[in-house]
């Protein structure tokens, strides 16, 4: 069977605790996708020069001022090492360089909505990193070289946030700017239009505003790459903090 990708927003680390309407969702998302032989995650919060697969299990606390209770969550799945060496392999052959990191643990743009879905932490993961600064085209390519771990098992997540400017919180919500390139999202993935999806700097209205860097972003491009040309579907929808889109999406069946 061959397994859908996702793109998540994962939210401030609070919603790990929270009762959202996100968190509500990212609780039902184990049942909605089963469990898969082993997850690749693609999060925000890691980039590198060069495509990395983490293998560390430490679980990272990468935020300051929250309440302790996160500071006491970890989520010690084992290290899908099978995935980062079959993945590696992957990447090479589509000429694209990648490494391993045994150290490197997981943030919580990867644990968060993991410990929401699969509570247990049994199935084994592996974090793939962002390549800093690198176009969507980039980040798609790794896609489209990763797509035959859906046929072996592997539910590659794209983890970052469908709109990320936390400066901002409009009253009332959402911010109209929010709303329209959520739209512009939606419409576009519900098309397939990939191109524009990939020049969304410029075919999205008010990108800059909703995403004045990229790295939150960027995992769209990793998991659309991974399933192009397939049907896109909307998981989810909410909003937080007046911006901050929770949206959800698979593609493909």
């Amino acid at each position: 069977m061959t397994l859908p990708t996702l793109f998540l927003s994962h939210g401030a680390p609070t919603t790990a605790i929270a009762k959202t309407p996100a968190s509500a969702f990212l609780r039902s998302l184990g049942s909605i996708v089963g469990r898969p032989k082993a997850l690749l995650v693609v999060s925000a919060h890691w980039e590198e020069r060069e495509a990395a697969l983490g293998l560390g299990t430490d679980t990272i606390h990468d935020f300051y001022g929250f309440p302790q209770a996160l500071y006491r969550m970890s989520y010690p799945a084992p290290a899908a090492v099978e995935t980062a060496a079959r993945a590696t392999a992957l990447l090479a052959d589509a000429g694209i360089a990648a490494r391993t990191d045994t150290a490197r643990g997981r943030d919580h743009g990867a644990w968060v909505p993991l410990i929401l879905a699969w509570p247990d932490a049994t199935i084994p993961v592996t974090q793939l990193s962002l390549i800093g600064g690198a176009d969507p085209a980039r980040h798609f390519a790794i896609g489209q070289a990763l797509a035959p771990l859906r046929d072996e098992g592997v539910l590659i997540v794209g983890s970052g946030s469908a709109t990320h400017n936390l400066r901002a919180r409009p009253t009332p919500a959402p911010a109209e700017w929010a709303s329209r390139f959520v739209d512009w999202l939606d419409r576009t993935l519900d098309a397939g239009d990939d191109a524009a999806l990939l020049d969304w700097q410029r075919a999205a209205p008010h990108a800059e505003i909703n995403h004045p860097t990229s790295e939150h972003f960027d995992p769209i491009f990793v998991a659309r790459g991974a399933a192009a040309g397939q049907k896109a579907t909307q998981l989810h929808a909410s909003w937080e903090f007046g911006s901050l889109s929770m949206n959800a999406y698979a593609f493909g069946e």
